[in-house]
């Protein structure tokens, strides 16, 4: 393969049919090749476009009741880009519409590795700048490299939006204006794909449009999903927290010591103790990754740069198996890779992306205007008065 080239920016703006049409324009050529990539995986499993895009439909009535504008916001891109819209539908809900067709009888085995990734935030007092650094890598096909966006959603109703996800998604990793960041990583449960909750995309978008950080804890925490998925979703005065997600219940891990480093499998013991954990038989490497993020990370605790954490996202040990892992054969015939690293610093509103980091860990630079507010206990004086 060649040199990644950096995934392209894409602004849009107005109301939500018109800045999906404004998101299709944009992103045309991406989209396509997406559509394709998948409509390729589906096909093997012996679905042809009407049956693909059949499956997809299936999401709209659970997607509308979440948030009609999505479907709104789709229906656009497909117009922009001159795409079905049922394709775009299957962009935004992959995961949960690659489990259901293989549901419903489609004649091929389970052809695919999960897409994984290591997660990592360091708090504000683990950092040298004193500002929060949230982080992950990506781990997922090679070619979609060629298939990504950073999408800039410019709002009037709430906080500015910048995230990085693949063309014609709503939303993957990212941050807002208000500085809300969120990362997400793979997490499998025997509880998964027993009812039709809300495509992760979508959970991920309403959370990063929310201007408190408890409304967004409350969309991840609350809404009903497909499958189990783990999310840490941070803000950037110091707070984060990371969600590992049953279709049907929350667990909590929380920082230590300033620093929260999450791969693909569940590590809450109350989860531990309810559910059965069913990543690790298709990710092994995962019970080591997220060790390694932390060696790596912990000897620089309370003075932790950017630097050091892109150099902990980007470790060997073990490679192709590695936290950051080189384009090698998957289980079939595409290449598994760490697609990107992306680096957040929401009190700068600054994202770095780097595609895939293992051949070039060379970083593009995209930015947000912010409109954070401080918190103001730091300037609060109480006053005691004797009774």
């Amino acid at each position: 393969m060649g040199k990644p080239i950096p995934s392209p920016l894409v602004e849009v703006s107005g109301p939500p049919r018109e800045r999906g049409r404004q998101y299709g324009e944009q992103a045309r050529d991406r989209i396509v090749l997406g559509i394709a990539h998948y409509s390729e995986q589906l096909a093997a499993r012996k679905l042809g476009p009407t049956e693909i895009r059949d499956l997809a439909i299936t999401f709209e009535p659970t997607i509308s009741a979440f948030d009609p504008a999505y479907v709104e916001e789709m229906k656009g891109i497909a117009e922009g880009a001159g795409v079905a819209y049922g394709d775009v539908v299957l962009l935004n809900a992959r995961t949960e519409i690659l489990k259901l067709a293989e549901q419903r009888g489609a004649q091929a085995p389970r052809d695919q590795e999960p897409d994984g990734c290591t997660g990592l935030a360091l708090l504000p007092e683990a950092t040298s700048s004193g500002r929060l650094i949230h982080a992950q890598n990506w781990d997922w096909k090679a070619e979609c490299s060629e298939t990504t966006v950073v999408l800039r959603i410019r709002r009037e109703d709430g906080p500015d939006v910048l995230t990085y996800t693949e063309a014609g998604g709503l939303a993957r990793s990212g941050m807002n204006a208000a500085g809300i960041s969120i990362t997400a990583n793979y997490l499998e449960s025997d509880r998964d794909y027993s009812t039709l909750g809300v495509p992760l995309p979508f959970i991920r978008r309403k959370a990063l449009e929310q201007r408190r950080y408890a409304e967004a804890l409350a969309i991840v925490y609350c809404t009903p999903k497909s499958c189990s998925n783990n999310m840490m979703l941070a803000q950037c005065n110091g707070v984060v927290v990371n969600l590992e997600c049953a279709p049907d219940e929350t667990f909590l891990v929380l920082p230590e010591r300033g620093a929260l480093v999450h791969a693909n499998h569940f590590q809450s013991p109350i989860a531990l103790s309810k559910l059965v954990e069913r990543g690790v038989r298709n990710m092994p490497d995962s019970l080591y990754r997220d060790i390694r993020v932390r060696q790596l990370i912990e000897p620089h605790l309370g003075k932790a740069t950017l630097t050091d954490a892109a150099n902990a996202l980007l470790d060997d040990f073990e490679t192709p198996w590695s936290v950051c892992r080189p384009p090698r054969p998957s289980k079939v015939t595409n290449l598994s890779a760490t697609v990107a690293t992306v680096l957040m610093e929401p009190t700068l509103g600054q994202m770095h992306v780097a595609m895939l980091p293992a051949l070039c860990p060379e970083f593009t630079t995209y930015e947000l205007a912010m409109d954070i507010e401080e918190p103001k206990s730091a300037g609060v004086k109480p006053v005691f008065l004797t009774a």
